[in-house]
């Protein structure tokens, strides 16, 4: 860098560990003391100006090396390598993820009978992810500063930051190293702050059961249901958590109302270990849906389910019905770079058996007396909301040739997210309009609509969640979402 001093902090020796708790020990460590490092140097510096030299932490890193395959499973779609070699990945927050990497790091050694490797990985840590859960300390915009923050300090590089591994189009390092996980250090802090910019609640609150609707309805469900839990001591159920980090843990307890909202609100209904239940109102469209998606799946949710309102296209069909995806017709567009629309977007039979449990449950139908409150079958997303307006015969033979019964802007762009990413997906919708067929959503129609369906529709996704919370994580993360040459995280 033109002649100037880099300074580093100093960096142990790498260390192999033969238990998982030990290893995520050396990585808080690791990286607690690159978080300092970083924050005390930039805190000097901006009370002080440019100190001359450039300052420098890394992330850490867990490594495994084989030298033969492993004798695992074959049902297990997690948990081991795919071949002899050398695997690793840059680590963020060991202390959020901490369960998730004790239980993948102990996968990997039960598995392959090797130690872990812990280190520093040669990926520089950008000053704004270091400083951003230390309280009271931000970055300064670009100028703010009486020098150039780049010339100091790195920055987050965004050519680095990218979904190349979980797209399948990532290569092995020069030193022909593959990839341990589905994301990097800077890819997963890129969207930990991006989830608490859209959602106005710390990542930390997120649960991993994630429910998706499209209708601000179902959140004052969502809180009316979760005060009845924290009412029940024997739900399980230990805090609501609002907008703004608002958080209860007794059934009267007032929440603030938020003084703005933020672009996507977010609640969380939590339990122990993260077994609890977020709802994202994601609002209305593609875009919002894959923004979702993109940034929570680096929490790695075992389930996320859309519970959100379609047009029903099928004359038989009535307003309160329900739908069950099983395909999508994704007319989103939103995706197509990332995942083409060849790709075949499957029905995952653990998700359908559940909701379709929840169904029964709730409506006190079973059995082929169920047809008359549900449907499986396509669900159509598309990208203009008022398709209707233009010429519709050309749609409308493609979603008569698709076998499509209802349509939506959000559902097949979570599901196909969904399958990028390996996270569990799902779709329950509830029939709000059939434009086909002369019944729009009107003002009058809709508020009674709601007031009869959205409790019980959201009750079917809580149950639905709950039924899944009891399986094994080796039988909700089936092999159906994994591709030829996989990370062995999941």
């Amino acid at each position: 860098m033109g002649g100037v001093e880099l300074v580093t902090p100093d960096a142990p020796e790498p260390a192999f560990f033969d238990t998982p708790e030990a290893a995520v020990d050396r990585l808080c460590a690791l990286y607690d003391a690159a978080t300092t490092f970083l924050c005390e140097r930039f805190q000097s510096a901006i009370e002080t100006g440019h100190p001359g030299v450039r300052f420098r932490a890394f992330y850490p890193e867990v490594r495994i090396a084989t030298t033969s395959f492993a004798k695992v499973d074959s049902r297990l779609a997690f948990g081991h390598v795919a071949a002899p070699g050398v695997h690793a990945t840059s680590i963020t927050r060991p202390d959020l993820f901490r369960a998730y990497l004790e239980q993948q790091i102990g996968l990997l050694i039960d598995n392959h009978g090797v130690p872990v490797q812990i280190g520093l990985s040669d990926t520089p840590m950008p000053v704004h992810f270091a400083v951003a859960n230390r309280a009271g300390v931000t970055v300064p915009q670009e100028g703010a500063a009486d020098f150039i923050l780049r010339d100091v300090f790195d920055v987050p590089d965004l050519s680095t930051t990218n979904d190349d591994i979980v797209n399948g189009l990532v290569k092995p390092r020069p030193d022909g190293t593959e990839p341990l996980a589905p994301f990097t250090a800077q890819r997963v802090d890129y969207s930990l702050a991006r989830l608490a910019h859209y959602t106005a609640t710390d990542p930390a609150h997120f649960q991993n059961h994630v429910l998706f609707t499209n209708y601000q309805f179902y959140v004052t469900e969502f809180e009316a249901y979760a005060r009845a839990a924290l009412a029940d001591p024997d739900s399980g159920y230990t805090s609501f958590v609002a907008t703004g980090d608002a958080e209860i843990t007794s059934a009267d307890a007032p929440l603030p109302s938020s003084p703005k909202m933020p672009q996507m609100p977010t609640y969380h209904l939590k339990r122990a270990n993260g077994s609890g239940i977020t709802l994202v109102n994601i609002g209305v469209g593609p875009s919002n849906a894959k923004t979702a998606t993109d940034h929570i799946a680096v929490l790695r949710p075992h389930a996320w389910i859309m519970v959100g309102h379609c047009a029903g296209l099928r004359n038989s069909q009535s307003l309160g019905d329900f739908v069950l995806a099983h395909a999508y017709l994704r007319e989103d567009r939103v995706l197509d770079h990332d995942l083409p629309v060849w790709v075949p977007i499957p029905a995952l039979a653990e998700i359908q058996t559940s909701l379709e449990e929840a169904v029964a449950v709730e409506t006190e139908l079973q059995g082929y007396d169920l047809k008359r409150v549900m449907r499986t079958g396509t669900v159509a997303s598309v990208d203009n909301r008022n398709w209707e307006l233009r010429e519709t015969h050309g749609p409308v033979q493609r979603l008569s040739q698709s076998r499509a019964i209802a349509l939506d802007m959000e559902s097949a762009t979570i599901a196909a997210n969904g399958f990028r990413f390996r996270v569990p997906y799902g779709t329950l919708l509830c029939v709000s309009d059939k434009p086909l067929h002369g019944e729009l959503k009107l003002p009058g129609m809709a508020s009674d609509f709601y007031k009869t369906q959205v409790t019980r529709h959201l009750r079917i996704g809580i149950r639905a969640m709950e039924v899944l919370r009891e399986m094994p994580l080796s039988r909700i993360h089936s092999r159906k979402l994994r591709s030829f040459d996989e990370t062995a995280f999941l």
